[in-house]
């Protein structure tokens, strides 16, 4: 198994035609980013279309420390442009207009696959932005989108961005409380969505959510003034035998079809010029007194950032076909599904289904069919498909494939090398990314062709940005070290606030360390120079006073030849403070026995020490994870007290492994 100095050189064959070449020209372009941020960035500016050019002498301000003033970041002052006419119009205007900008595959391999150009992109999208001005939307109105993998909700992303709106999306698998909470926070004029879509065998009524949802936002008191739904249900294939249809519930002075309000609107739309740091966006992420936060982005410079780091960190060229299997409800959509991708004129798929639905080789085949170049996918979908062997994979053709990507938590160095050697055939890039909602676009990661790769390491900053780890008393730790991840000054698409809530952005961000942006993550820096993410902090792990982070001690389970998954959290205990208490899901075929269970303790043990071997040991068939594949720890932490109050559980792709894993808690921890 790899180790903390396993080291895989880039593909000599990409290193070639890279555009960053290798580890000396990425140090060079580096330091530059940082000592001259305003030379490098308008070099990248350069690039885009501007209405109205930035002032030179405003390309940057900013101030990260709290005990100097309210923070403030900016970017581009001075400066307007419209990201959508810069995604659509320019690339047009670029010879684009016959390129495929998305291929669209369904839930189901019947599906009727389809392809967009930029062209009928910019067709679809200037027609459902008379379709929001026609209902009146206007610049500044935040318009709440709840919908599917499919092409409307780019559709609809883009049409916002070209009259000004600001979108505020909420992944579909969200429940109706959550989408009420965030539209009556965000006060949206208006919702989109979608009658329903497959999620492989089961249905989803995604109108009927909504309509509760309308309904608790109204008596919270904020009224949403209208329903756009896209009739996507009758389009695909039914997944299960004798599914009998539900009736779409309606509501006449409110509820519209999509197709029926795009039927007679022009396929034209002078776009608004927005200032450099207007609202472009606002997501919400979790927040630690339970209430979303809504990050909010701006135009400029999230425009630059996300075009850069895409073209950079995948080495996108043109022909190459790019796949992202985020849900665009999620950061990693909205940037690197949508805008970093549209920004570079690049050929996209966009995927409805799950990886396992007909059979468990469905990424493989859609990689084959569309002879993907760039994947993009989660540890968690890594982990979940190794336990099926090399078989799947073997029956389909993965030659084009270059890079490939990890995004969303670390990724342990087991499949890390299971992903290298079965995927990308020993020859493909891993770029391991590390980023957040807040960030905006990748901060720490691996360059294809330029930086050696170390399995579970994120490896090296992005251009502009400068880590920091702190102690906890805020004193900086230099050379090899753990600590706080913190960053001393800011990038280009980086967030600007909380909406409406600067003062809670302050407090959450910017209070613990004056001076610095506070992610919320650990992480260690090695010898090398390398970054490895420990994960977030209350992630963290104190037994006896050794302090150690869940990952790592996941990262060691997983390493068993027999193990597929592991997730570990924390539980009290009356001596030592906090032990460990394991999840563990078995490869196919293997079974879950004493020997076993003795087997990954001594593991732990000598891998880390004594005082870190797991106290319990749980079979788990499977993880409560979401739709989008992150495992949800809250709820293995009740049941790792057993405490059946685990509160919602509307998300999860399987609800039913909640009561699985409480009937499997060992007999002596009850």
């Amino acid at each position: 198994m790899p180790s903390e100095k396993s080291i895989y050189n880039p593909n000599p064959a990409i290193s070639r035609n890279a555009y960053i070449s290798s580890l000396d020209e990425y140090k060079k372009f580096y330091e530059e980013s940082l000592e001259k941020p305003e030379e490098f960035w308008s070099r990248v500016a350069k690039q885009f279309h501007w209405e109205t050019p930035a002032d030179p002498k405003k390309f940057m301000q900013y101030n990260f420390n709290i005990t100097k003033g309210p923070i403030s970041i900016k970017w581009m002052e001075g400066a307007s442009t419209n990201l959508c006419y810069n995604l659509l119009d320019r690339n047009i205007r670029n010879g684009l207009g016959d390129t495929i900008a998305y291929y669209w595959e369904g839930n189901h391999p019947d599906d009727y696959s389809r392809g967009l150009t930029y062209r009928k992109l910019l067709e679809e999208v200037c027609r459902f932005a008379n379709v929001l001005k026609d209902h009146g939307v206007q610049k500044g109105d935040r318009v709440s989108i709840y919908m599917p993998m499919i092409l409307e909700l780019p559709i609809a992303m883009l049409a916002c961005a070209r009259i000004g709106a600001v979108h505020s999306i909420v992944f579909a698998g969200f429940s109706p409380d959550s989408l009420a909470e965030r539209m009556f926070d965000c006060k949206a004029k208006i919702l989109i969505t979608a009658d329903g879509a497959w999620r492989g065998e089961k249905p989803l009524y995604l109108k009927a959510l909504c309509d509760i949802a309308l309904e608790k936002v109204e008596q919270m008191g904020h009224s949403v003034e209208k329903c756009i739904v896209v009739s996507h249900l009758k389009r695909v294939t039914p997944c299960q035998e004798n599914h009998v249809e539900q009736d779409i519930p309606w509501a006449d002075d409110r509820d519209y079809w999509w197709h029926e309000e795009m039927e007679d609107k022009e396929p034209a739309c002078y776009p608004e010029w927005m200032d450099a740091e207007d609202p472009l966006f606002m997501l919400y992420t979790s927040g630690s007194t339970g209430k979303p936060k809504g990050v909010l982005h701006t135009t400029a410079g999230y425009l630059l950032y996300a075009a850069t780091t895409f073209k950079i960190v995948f080495d996108y060229k043109p022909g190459d076909v790019y796949w992202c299997t985020a849900d665009i409800g999620w950061i990693t959509g909205h940037t690197y599904v949508v805008y970093g991708p549209l920004a570079n004129g690049a050929t996209s798929v966009m995927f409805e289904g799950t990886p396992f639905y007909p059979d468990n080789d469905r990424y493989w085949a859609v990689i084959d069919k569309y002879k993907v170049t760039q994947f993009y996918t989660a540890p968690t979908a890594i982990r979940a498909l190794m336990k099926f062997g090399e078989g799947p994979i073997m029956r389909h053709k993965l030659d084009n494939l270059k890079v490939l990507g990890s995004v969303g938590e670390p990724i342990n160095p087991e499949a890390w090398l299971w992903y290298y050697r079965n995927i990308g055939k020993d020859r493909c890039s891993i770029v391991d990314t590390f980023w957040q909602t807040e960030t905006g676009g990748h901060v720490i990661t691996p360059l294809p062709g330029a930086t050696p790769m170390k399995p579970g390491s994120a490896s090296f900053p992005f251009f502009g940005v400068k880590p920091t780890l702190l102690d906890e008393s805020g004193t900086e730790i230099k050379g090899e070290g753990e600590g706080y991840l913190v960053f001393s000054q800011p990038w280009p698409g980086m967030m600007r606030s909380l909406f409406n809530n600067h003062e809670r952005f302050e407090e959450t961000y910017f209070t613990k360390f004056p001076g610095y942006y506070c992610t919320g993550d650990g992480a260690r820096r090695d010898a090398d120079g390398y970054y490895w993410i420990t994960g977030r902090v209350d992630d963290m792990l104190n037994v006896s006073g050794h302090l150690m982070s869940t990952a790592e001690v996941e990262s060691v389970l997983t390493e068993h030849n027999r193990v597929a998954e592991a997730a570990v959290v924390s539980r009290p205990h009356p001596v030592k403070g906090e032990c460990l208490y394991c999840f563990i899901t078995p490869n196919e075929n293997e079974t879950f026995d004493a020997k076993l269970v003795g087997d990954l303790k001594k593991l732990v043990r000598e891998r880390i020490g004594p005082f870190a071997m797991p106290d319990v040991v749980q079979h788990a068939p499977g993880l409560p994870k979401t739709r989008s594949g992150k495992i949800m720890r809250r709820v293995l932490r009740k049941i790792a007290i057993n405490d059946r109050n685990v509160g919602d559980t509307s998300t999860l792709a399987d609800e039913s492994i909640v009561e699985q894993l409480f009937a499997n808690r060992p007999q002596e921890t009850k």
